[in-house]
């Protein structure tokens, strides 16, 4: 593509790590930003078109074909897809039972859609970084990046939304004196009043910032690893243009870090069930220690 259009290697790159964003320009009117520059400058009143539409999408595709899977479901011998999608649910309801200590419906279903979708948004990342892209670009589309968890909104949408609903369950279960207390009377503790009035400003601090971290760490590490994933396949399409000799060896490294990028992917969207399994596990084991 970078031949093609004759774009250098820097600007090839930053072809294609700009989102499709939609917003208000500098001088006040509205419409779709055409660089990275612009979109910048659009900041908070914009939206990135492609990390929402692959998003959704992804989405319905995951709600459609398990609702298919499970209307078409057998209690005899399963079909192929119907085993497969049983082994998925069962895997999920393993790792619920062994890190979720509480009762709550939601929890399993919650576990299951964020692997799916996760797990969806990151398989995107193993189609040619040129295919979609190109193709956008016949049509007019400027920029067009498929892979929606390379997009930090993205993934801080997902943690926040875990975050919010980890602090509505714990404040739920708490109360307000023990979700306060919780937030003011650890780590340290002292059996002489005036000491631990001291010690609440300190153990809010703390707390605080312990808290902040949870949806912090959740969003970067998916949006981080995922992002150099896709560095890393535009770089290896940049040696295309480097002639045959440069291509081959391209083409081979493509074929091994995509098979070794299936288990990053896989295991990225492990690690986000898990822990939004473990943040609500931790707001039912505070309530009962309180």
């Amino acid at each position: 593509m970078s031949a093609e259009e004759g774009l250098t290697a820097s600007e090839y790159i930053k072809h294609h790590l700009t989102n499709l964003t939609f917003g208000q320009h500098a001088d006040g009117h509205w419409g779709l930003a055409h660089s990275a520059a612009e979109a910048k400058e659009m900041g908070f009143m914009s939206i990135n078109l492609d990390t929402m539409f692959w998003s959704l999408s992804l989405g319905v595709l995951f709600l459609w074909f398990f609702r298919k899977i499970a209307r078409k479901a057998e209690s005899g011998v399963p079909s192929g897809w119907q085993n497969f999608i049983e082994m998925i649910v069962e895997f999920v309801d393993d790792s619920v039972k062994g890190g979720f200590t509480g009762r709550n419906k939601m929890v399993a279903p919650m576990a299951l859609t964020i692997f799916v979708w996760v797990f969806l948004q990151n398989l995107m990342d193993l189609i040619p970084v040129d295919w979609i892209p190109f193709s956008a670009g016949e049509i007019g589309v400027p920029h067009m990046r498929v892979v929606p968890s390379t997009d930090p909104n993205a993934t801080f949408g997902m943690a926040i939304a875990v975050f919010m609903l980890m602090l509505f369950y714990s404040f739920k279960i708490k109360g307000p004196t023990g979700f306060l207390a919780e937030l003011t009377l650890h780590p340290f503790q002292s059996k002489n009043p005036l000491a631990q009035a001291a010690f609440v400003p300190i153990n809010f601090i703390l707390e605080t910032v312990s808290l902040l971290s949870k949806p912090l760490s959740l969003s970067l590490r998916l949006y981080g690893n995922m992002f150099a994933g896709e560095m890393i396949f535009i770089l290896i399409a940049l040696m295309y243009g480097g002639g045959w000799a440069l291509g081959l060896f391209g083409g081979f490294m493509q074929l091994g870090w995509a098979i070794f990028h299936i288990l990053i992917i896989t295991l990225q969207a492990y690690i986000f069930m898990v822990l939004t399994i473990v943040y609500m596990d931790m707001a039912y084991q505070t309530g009962e220690q309180h």
